[in-house]
């Protein structure tokens, strides 16, 4: 049988989970709208023949294709402004209240005080950020795009290729449905999207229960709960962290320690002013 401890942590996971869930899907569903309108743009634009009148329509469906980048362009800043001002403060509400959960604290004690929102700022600026950078990349391709294609199907109406625009290729070269990361491999962005938003949340979360057990608990230790095989600073690091004390200092260092980690910090006040402990001892 589970612990009220036990099952209120696992209840603030399951929320978490359903958050990361819902950004992912809205994320995914703006970055759609490429696609959607890359397969439109291609399909009108293989019908496309030489004749009186076949530059004005390729001009006006280059411009449409450009509208829905416009538009992708405008909602998906939205998206990210809405999960930097309010998805990530619930990801970071409810990494505060499962850590006095755990601690076996009143749950009252989080407050959005000062020292609160001062430690969200800069997790939210960097988040947005980031996917503002990934919005901006994706415009830009979508644009690369749209030349290649405009200049292809020109080709066509000047006779100089009898075949139609090869769309497969187009596709291929301008795959409007990828992530390019920084290692120059493609990634499908809801696989994309599900691995970086889930980072962010968790990294949120954790340094929202490890600011919580300083700023309102006063914990200088905190028990760090983890895979069975996860290292404290990388997931290959041999000194590993779960069942672990460490300090406030080092939580707050490795919140985390790798893409996909489930670490999660309970604070241990209760430790607090007993000697002869060392970081990496067992909790």
């Amino acid at each position: 049988m589970s612990t009220p401890t036990q099952s209120a942590a696992s209840r603030d996971r399951t929320e978490l989970t359903a958050l990361i869930i819902a950004m992912t899907l809205d994320l995914s569903r703006q970055w759609q709208r490429l696609t959607v309108a890359q397969d439109t743009l291609l399909r009108t634009l293989e019908r496309i023949r030489p004749g009186l009148g076949a530059t004005t329509r390729i001009n006006g469906l280059i411009t449409l294709f450009q509208q829905e980048v416009g538009e992708f362009n405008r909602l998906a800043r939205a998206l990210a402004e809405r999960c930097a001002a309010h998805d990530l403060p619930i990801a970071y509400r409810d990494g505060a209240l499962r850590a006095l959960r755990r601690a076996r604290a009143d749950s009252r004690l989080f407050q959005w005080t000062a020292d609160h929102q001062a430690a969200i700022t800069p997790l939210t600026a960097v988040f947005y950020t980031d996917l503002v950078g990934r919005i901006a990349e994706a415009v830009r391709r979508a644009q690369a795009f749209a030349r290649a294609a405009q200049d292809a199907t020109r080709q066509v109406t000047l006779g100089r290729s009898h075949a139609g625009i090869d769309s497969a290729r187009l596709a291929a070269d301008h795959p409007l449905s990828t992530i390019v990361y920084r290692d120059s491999s493609r990634h499908q962005v809801k696989d994309w999207a599900r691995t970086a938003l889930t980072h962010q949340a968790v990294t949120t979360a954790n340094h929202a229960a490890i600011n919580t057990g300083v700023y309102d608990l006063d914990a200088t230790w905190f028990e760090c709960v983890d895979g069975p095989e996860c290292g404290f600073v990388s997931h290959q690091d041999t000194d590993h962290a779960n069942g672990t004390l460490r300090s406030a200092d080092e939580a707050a260092a490795y919140p985390t320690a790798h893409f996909g980690c489930i670490r999660e910090w309970v604070p241990r006040p209760d430790l607090n002013g007993q000697n002869g402990i060392e970081s990496g001892d067992s909790a």
